[in-house]
């Protein structure tokens, strides 16, 4: 199945571009990416679940606000969650109507993110939720309030805030950046080729601000002296009750598996799937895994 490439010139200013697959007016599956990733990361997927034989899915996958060739705005607060989340509710409506929604939405890290408060906030526009290491705001609230451990797994958050991050990730040709990547020996996954590198390379060259600038605007981070303590999040950001599946790669070691404790007070109809032996990349370690869990939620 050929992979499309489409602009969608959403009504409040902002372009996204897509990687997209499958006919248009099927019912719309929709990838999220996260940081420092692209839409390309779902091919694979695009192409698999846009088969007659795997559902014929319109299945659609936006290089997020921030990240070329869609809109990147300059400043800091064009990257809270409520502008970001207006960005996926018109893409919906774009693809599905505005009387649609999407069949699912899957989404990892900073996409499962926003995807937690699409479907919290918009759950008409969310039939089912599949969810890629990415912690649920609240409990990424508790675990930051409370477990050293995580305090000390997330401290990197305050790197990507410095406003010489970006000049910081760019040198020696993306040395940090491909970092996030490596295993515990410090070697690149076998994953990681050549190719695949040249495509995170061209994509890291078209800026790194927009990126960066998701945790510049997130009070979400780990607390320094003289922070005021985390706020609570309201109920209406933290309920979501579409079906929802999480697939945790366990060998995350930036988001820690304490993170799925207590999912249930929050998402009650909720399939939680560890992987042993998956890290934090687990779109590209186990595709075959992300198959089958998307294809068991849509079966649902």
């Amino acid at each position: 199945m050929e992979i499309q490439k489409i602009t969608h010139c959403l009504p409040h200013g902002i372009d996204l571009h897509c990687r997209a697959a499958g006919e248009t007016g099927r019912p719309l599956l929709l990838f999220l990416h996260g940081f420092p990733e692209g839409a390309f990361v779902w091919d694979e997927q695009l192409a698999h679940f846009s088969q007659a034989a795997h559902g014929g899915w319109r299945c659609v996958a936006p290089f997020l606000r921030g990240y070329a060739p869609s809109s990147t705005p300059p400043e800091v607060r064009d990257y809270r969650a409520r502008v970001l989340v207006q960005d996926l509710a018109a893409l919906i409506a774009a693809e599905a109507g505005p009387q649609g929604g999407a069949a699912a939405v899957v989404a990892h890290d900073w996409g499962g993110a926003l995807a937690w408060n699409l479907a919290a906030l918009q759950p008409e526009l969310v039939q089912r939720l599949m969810i890629l290491n990415a912690p649920h705001p609240g409990a990424f609230v508790r675990e930051l309030q409370g477990n050293p451990a995580q305090q000390r797994a997330s401290d990197y958050m305050h790197f990507l805030c410095r406003p010489d991050a970006e000049a910081l990730l760019a040198e020696q040709d993306f040395r940090r950046l491909e970092g996030f990547f490596a295993r515990a020996d410090g070697r690149l996954p076998e994953w990681f080729t050549p190719a695949l590198r040249q495509r995170y390379h061209a994509l890291w060259s078209a800026g790194l601000t927009g990126p960066c600038n998701y945790y510049r605007a997130s009070p979400l981070r780990p607390q320094s002296a003289g922070d005021a303590p985390l706020a609570q999040l309201p109920p209406e950001l933290l309920t979501v009750r579409v079906p929802t599946r999480v697939l945790w790669g366990l060998d995350d070691p930036a988001l820690l598996p304490a993170l799925l404790d207590g999912l249930e007070a929050w998402v009650p109809d909720l399939r939680v799937q560890p992987v042993p032996g998956a890290s934090h990349w687990i779109v590209h370690e186990q595709p075959r895994v992300v198959q089958l869990a998307l294809a068991g939620l849509l079966a649902g």
